[in-house]
């Protein structure tokens, strides 16, 4: 049954030849890696009124010279990353930039901040797309949660069925969103152009008297969460069909102009028409509602965009798990993550992000835009590692036209890292929980990586001297009674060993007396040893005694535990039976030199 669901929800199996049919072209590799950086268009301007709203209505026209800044770092982002494609084609962005130019902590470092950062995306997405819906239907509010639960269900069937098939049926609404927003924006302008803006914009260029430096600072780092996503396209680079590094820099720059154009336009129109910021109603449904009114137009920008939203986390569902193996391969990350699934896709690092983005939806109530700072403080970091990483490449190899690319990364490792120091120092109540978080993600890499090269130490053997040593095997089979289930595995031991023995715990002189009698009648031609427990624990008596015999066996036996075991023919037949086997098996398992096994006995009925 549960093979059956499988197959309806994922599909059949794929052959491992048919990798190269999972590699995406230019259109739609912009839709599924660019879905999180286009979003941004839905909440970054929100989020610069959100700041200056604080110092009045007419502050809001620093909004605009805000926007062109954010737009300059756009551009500077882009070149840069362009650049991290042809030089790393492999993929990895940051990480492997900082792992080949400044050592592992600093690969770490971002490497840790990216998939932290990718975590918060889908739940940041989830919960932004949930927020659009209830503008539009506020009788939905009370059910936010579920809402964004279910989109995250949604994404990951879909991302478990293949890239390629989560591209062809995802990019169909990234494009119509990209679509409906340049309508709006070009309806927006011609709009207002012919005099339809009623409400009046903040005065442009008015000086006023409560707006400091801090609070520009601050409305400018809040903007840049518009930037978040521009790295994914470098982290991928491997899902691109040849040539990868060239498909992937034209959808880098692609990604750029339609989010410039978008963002700078969103932010025009938010200051024409005096939009304020309104925690029931986002800029884009206030903008949309003064240029088409509440009609259908409305209402489907509003679908797009919720749409959009909740398609953002499918940025992190793409890049997120190229970077967990690329972790993984370096042995920072559990080895599952470097397993591809029947649809040929890294499922387990797919699995792994929706569970811990859904368990972040429940624990903020769905209410997650407080992590807006916190994952744009994920994505800086990295940023800046890139950057600086890049600079001592070009410094360390000199390059044809090295000089030009060294300004152009020098350029976006000092603003990068200026913005990472405003969203310190202007959001510290809301970024704070970074500097406990990726301590602690650097220490479980370390220790993930410390255990496998310990691993690989003891495992590790010298072929022209290590050789196999042949040894006895003295064999104990724990019994609680004599049945087909005993006689099975009895029958087995002695095609392995004459050094047999089976094993009886009794609670009482009456069932010992009982069991000693029938085996004696059964005369299976191997010992009964008889252990009586006192306290009605059956592993203790039995640990005490294998004890007893690695003790005396362990230098020239093996020594071998077979459990006997009846398997139900169905599966909830179990539950009517005590588990006694298996608790025995996993106590057992854990001691050094005694082999465990389970010698199952198959019931018909």
């Amino acid at each position: 049954m549960l093979s059956k669901v499988k197959r309806l929800l994922i599909g059949r199996p794929r052959k491992s030849t048919a990798l190269e049919d999972e590699k995406l072209n230019k259109l739609k590799a912009l839709a599924i890696l660019s879905s999180d950086a286009l979003s941004s268009v839905a909440y970054g301007t929100e989020q610069i009124l959100l700041v200056l709203i604080t110092a009045g209505f007419a502050a809001l026209w620093y909004s605009i010279p805000i926007s062109i800044a954010v737009l300059g770092l756009l551009i500077i982002l882009i070149l840069s990353y362009r650049q991290t494609i042809f030089s790393y084609p492999g993929g990895g962005g940051a990480y492997i930039v900082a792992q080949d130019n400044l050592g592992r902590a600093p690969s770490l470092i971002a490497g840790g901040s990216l998939l932290v950062d990718y975590i918060l995306t889908v739940a940041v997405s989830s919960s932004a797309g949930t927020d659009a819906i209830t503008s539009a239907f506020p009788s939905l509010h009370d059910h936010r949660i579920a809402i964004a639960l279910i989109m995250i269900i949604f994404l990951t069937i879909m991302n478990l069925r293949g890239v390629t098939e989560s591209a062809s049926v995802l990019a169909v609404p990234i494009y119509l969103f990209v679509v409906s927003i340049f309508v709006l924006i070009i309806s927006g302008i011609i709009h207002y152009l012919a005099g339809g803006a009623h409400a009046a914009a903040p005065q442009f260029g008015a000086t006023v008297s409560n707006v400091s430096l801090f609070l520009l600072l601050k409305a400018f780092s809040s903007g840049c969460s518009a930037l978040t996503g521009v790295e994914a396209v470098s982290n991928a680079i491997p899902n691109f069909r040849k040539p990868a590094a060239k498909n992937a820099a034209t959808t880098l720059m692609m990604m750029g102009l339609i989010l410039g154009c978008m963002f700078i336009g969103i932010s025009l129109l938010a200051y024409w028409y005096g939009i304020r910021p309104n925690p029931h109603e986002t800029v884009i449904s206030q903008i949309a509602n003064a240029t088409f009114g509440r009609g259908v137009m409305y209402y489907i920008i509003q679908g797009v965009t919720a749409m959009i939203l909740f398609l953002a986390a499918n940025t992190a569902y793409s890049a997120f798990p190229l970077l967990a193996f690329m972790l993984a391969k370096d042995k920072y990350m559990p080895h599952m993550f470097m397993v591809r699934g029947d649809r040929l896709g890294y499922s387990n690092g797919i699995l792994f992000l929706s569970i811990f983005s859904a368990l972040l939806v429940i624990v903020f109530g769905g209410n997650t835009g407080n992590l807006i700072p916190l994952y744009a403080v994920g994505v800086f970091i990295p940023f800046t590692l890139s950057q600086l990483g890049m600079m001592i490449r070009w410094i360390r190899l000199k390059p044809s036209g090295w000089v030009v690319k060294l300004a152009i990364n020098t350029i976006g490792m000092l603003t990068t890292l200026s913005i990472t120091l405003i969203f310190i120092f202007t959001k510290f109540s809301q970024v704070w929980m970074i500097f406990i978080f990726l301590p602690l993600v650097l220490y479980f890499f370390m220790k993930i990586n410390r255990h496998y090269k310990n691993t690989a130490e003891q495992l590790r053997i010298d072929i022209t001297k290590d050789k196999p040593m042949v040894k006895g095997n003295t064999i104990i089979i724990p019994v609680a009674g004599i049945t087909r289930v005993v006689m099975n595995t009895i029958s087995y031991a002695k095609t392995l060993s004459d050094n047999v023995v089976a094993v009886y715990v009794g609670v009482d002189d009456e069932a010992i007396r009982k069991m000693e009698q029938k085996w004696e009648e059964w005369d299976v031609g191997i010992r009964l040893v008889v252990l009586k427990s006192r306290y009605r624990s059956i592993i203790n008596p039995l640990r005490k005694f294998i004890d007893t015999v690695e003790w005396k066996k362990a230098d020239e036996d093996h020594i071998t535990v077979l459990i006997p075991q009846f398997i139900t023919k169905h599966w909830w037949e179990n539950i009517l039976h005590n588990q006694t086997s298996l608790l025995m098996r996993a106590y057992l398992i854990n001691y050094k030199d005694v082999i465990v096994t389970t010698v199952p006995f198959h019931l018909n009925k």
